[in-house]
């Protein structure tokens, strides 16, 4: 039987190493914000569809160590540093860019989640 705030503990862990937002994880999943705050507050137990969702986006939570704390986070056997998939995505953008010669890239926004913005003329 899972711990539901021993689970909350481990969830917020993953947050933490992504620098996420309840929100934006909630968005990243794909499901509903309220879902993360009831799991977070420790009121409801993780659903298997939850569960699953989590191990499909991020590679890093083991099945394990998220329902019952054994084993380690970051999973050692893919790696200790954050890789989000989004930043993935981005090198796959990146190579397609490259080998893009028909367009030419005016510039590039980078949006923060605190409101900031970074704004690259290549």
């Amino acid at each position: 039987m899972v711990n539901n705030s021993k689970f909350a503990e481990r969830l917020k862990k993953v947050l933490d190493y992504y620098h996420i937002s309840a929100a934006t994880f909630a968005d990243e999943i794909k499901v509903q914000r309220s879902s993360i705050s009831h799991l977070l507050s420790g009121r409801n137990r993780p659903s298997l569809d939850f569960v699953l969702k989590v191990l499909d986006k991020y590679d890093t939570v083991d099945l394990y160590w998220l329902m019952n704390g054994k084993g380690s986070f970051p999973n050692k056997q893919i790696g200790s540093a954050p890789t989000p998939r989004a930043n993935k995505e981005i090198k796959e953008i990146d190579k397609t860019v490259e080998s893009s010669s028909e367009k030419e890239i005016d510039r590039i926004v980078i949006f923060y989640k605190d409101g900031s913005f970074e704004n690259y003329n290549p």
